[in-house]
């Protein structure tokens, strides 16, 4: 199970800012409690937030805003295990407080994006681009929309809603290939172990083309879809048969009986 963890900035987020209306739309959040939301002391804030991140089971998708972007960049990297990505709208400036060089320096482990605007008076756009590029985020440029929060018309905010469903996608899949990798490293320790990598003669060795389509099976599978095997060379010559004389290029519809009939 994910959980989603709303980290508002300075002054919290009302009830007519996005959080908030996430809050509302997706269930099971939780939502930080900073001790003082008028001081922005990094130490605190990010000890707020790995404490909700160590007490909540399961992995979770951070959605900060603003300071608090800040604060859970930092926190998140020292549990960067339990984070399965994270949401990161209009991060504020840490030049602004003297804390840059408390924050992560190098990409995080988990995916993440940045959202920012061309006119938020906490952060400029080149600078969270840079900030973007550290982190290893994608980068998500609104134009002017302001410090993307409810004084810059951000209530309800759909886009929003979709930017995290991709991130949480993206988390599945990257978590869906480190499980497939881990297990096709195992599979080489242990046929070098048994000198080749005997099978037994009802498992053939596949070739590099079969290999490629079960893994690539396999993530699908991972993501959420349905993967049905190739039908029998037998079924495929009697249904063959039952077909000979059809025009593909015909209007029809196949019945139960396997017969087709002209749509008049």
């Amino acid at each position: 199970m994910t959980t989603t963890l709303i980290v508002p900035g300075l002054k919290s987020s009302g009830p007519a800012h996005w959080q908030s209306w996430f809050e509302q739309h997706i269930p099971g959040t939780v939502r930080v409690v900073q001790r003082d939301w008028h001081d922005p002391n990094l130490a605190d804030w990010s000890g707020r937030i790995r404490r909700e991140i160590s007490r909540t089971p399961g992995r979770l998708l951070i959605v900060a805003h603003s300071f608090g972007a800040l604060a859970a960049a930092q926190a998140a990297s020292d549990h960067d295990d339990r984070i399965a990505g994270a949401l990161f709208v209009a991060p504020a400036d840490p030049d602004k407080f003297s804390i840059a060089d408390y924050l992560p320096a190098a990409p995080l482990s988990f995916p993440s994006v940045v959202v920012a605007s061309t006119n938020d008076p906490w952060m400029s756009l080149n600078t969270a681009a840079n900030w973007a590029d550290r982190w290893g985020a994608d980068f998500v440029n609104l134009g002017a929309a302001g410090h993307i929060n409810a004084d810059s018309g951000f209530g309800p905010w759909p886009e929003g809603l979709a930017l995290l469903e991709r991130l949480r996608r993206a988390s599945e899949l990257r978590a869906a290939s480190d499980v497939r990798a881990a297990l096709r490293s195992d599979a080489r320790r242990r046929s070098s172990r048994t000198g080749g990598g005997l099978r037994p003669a009802s498992s053939p060795r596949l070739t590099d083309d079969r290999r490629d389509v079960t893994w690539a099976a396999a993530l699908l599978e991972d993501a959420g879809w349905t993967i049905a095997p190739p039908l029998p060379v037998e079924v495929v010559a009697t249904a063959q048969r039952q077909y000979s004389g059809y025009d593909p290029g015909s209007t029809g519809r196949v019945d139960a009986s396997c017969k087709v009939n002209r749509i008049n």
